[in-house]
């Protein structure tokens, strides 16, 4: 992967900040629609329209799944809910209206006017997909994401019934990643970015039609091309790298197929957004010897006409201190961002396993 070094004067960098709006402990942010915000307290799924914010928005119910009954219990504690992972983890809003998700062993659908997830695929190959993608025409996808020691064959699958039913609509052929991570619609090209992990050739960012007929690596062999969050915009991508063996960057990649490296960032980064002519990236606690912060810190460029690009650009915004608990059970300090379409000026950040902060959605505007 070869990139290309960017400079920009000082008195050029943008100017501004981002201003605390509103905080909703509990609640963990999952998929933007439109001005519609959808987030979940367990296994309830809720949404509000972000207009004028305030403390006492008002979050409607929307639907709830009913997990084992094991889960009704565990998810009732913060701790726990933590330890076991329990929750809505990713969610698409679907054209129709109607919705996929993924909890804890299942992928899970909610047709419009329902008031109920059904389970309409059992995983058995790791606990849930880290995101699932649905594009214009109403498909939605999903990659397998698993610790594949053996380096089996890795499935994308897909639905064209609104989640109804699935199928392998695309293998990784055994010995050649690990997992997917992320699949990602790019609406000004019409096309899918297949974001796969974790070793060496593992590590590709991939071009693929939206019905997967064609597939093409961009990106791949090395650290750098192991990444989870990449956020699109007409005049390119962006991309932060997910890796704990190496220093950590964010790039771009123009539609001419030019690559530059823009900033460094203090750890892993697995969740990127678009805000208001603004790209986000965050970062999660995941310590190494190349890594070795301890916060979660969110960091952010305001794209002001893409015409230029350097390490200034991009701005660390917000910071969370890990809390006491091992991570080994209890999670990574991390900053989640919710996927979908946002055309708010308002950043939805939703941290866990931070002091003061644990499992809480805060607001930002853009200012």
């Amino acid at each position: 992967m070869t990139v290309q070094p960017t400079s920009k004067p000082q008195d050029e960098r943008a100017n501004w900040s981002l201003v605390h709006a509103a905080r909703f402990p509990g609640l963990r942010a999952l998929a933007w629609s439109g001005d519609q915000l959808y987030a979940a307290r367990g296994y309830q799924l809720v949404c509000a329209r972000i207009q004028n914010v305030s403390a006492d928005l008002t979050w409607h119910p929307v639907a709830t799944f009913r997990p084992p009954w094991r889960r009704r219990f565990t998810v009732m504690n913060s701790l726990t809910a933590r330890m076991f992972r329990d929750g809505f983890h990713a969610l698409a809003v679907l054209p129709s209206g109607g919705l996929v998700a993924a909890v804890p062993g299942a992928i899970v659908t909610l047709r419009p006017g329902e008031t109920e997830f059904r389970r309409t695929h059992t995983i058995t190959r790791g606990t849930r997909p880290l995101h699932i993608t649905a594009v214009p025409g109403g498909a939605v996808f999903w990659g397998e994401y698993f610790d594949n020691p053996s380096r089996d064959e890795v499935h994308i699958y897909a639905s064209t019934d609104g989640g109804a039913t699935w199928s392998v609509t695309y293998t990784f052929p055994k010995g050649s990643i690990r997992h997917v991570h992320n699949i990602v619609h790019d609406p000004w090209e019409n096309c899918l970015w297949i974001l796969t992990g974790d070793y060496g050739d593992e590590c590709r960012i991939l071009r693929a039609s939206c019905d997967l007929s064609r597939v093409e690596a961009v990106l791949q062999g090395n650290q750098q091309a192991r990444a989870v969050a990449l956020v699109p915009t007409e005049a390119a991508l962006f991309f932060s790298s997910d890796t704990p063996l190496e220093s950590n960057y964010i790039y771009r990649l123009d539609r001419q197929g030019a690559l530059s490296q823009l900033a460094p960032i203090s750890s892993s980064s697995i969740y990127g957004c678009h805000v208001a002519g603004h790209v986000f990236f965050s970062t999660m606690m995941e310590p190494s010897e190349v890594n070795p912060d301890r916060h979660v810190r969110v960091y952010g460029y305001d794209t002001g006409g893409d015409s230029g690009h350097c390490a200034q650009d991009w701005q660390p915004l917000l910071a969370w201190r890990k809390d006491r608990w091992p991570m080994g059970l209890f999670q990574y300090g991390n900053a989640f961002l919710p996927d979908g379409n946002n055309t708010t000026p308002y950043l939805a950040v939703t941290t866990v396993a931070v002091e003061t902060d644990d499992i809480t959605t805060s607001l930002y505007a853009c200012v």
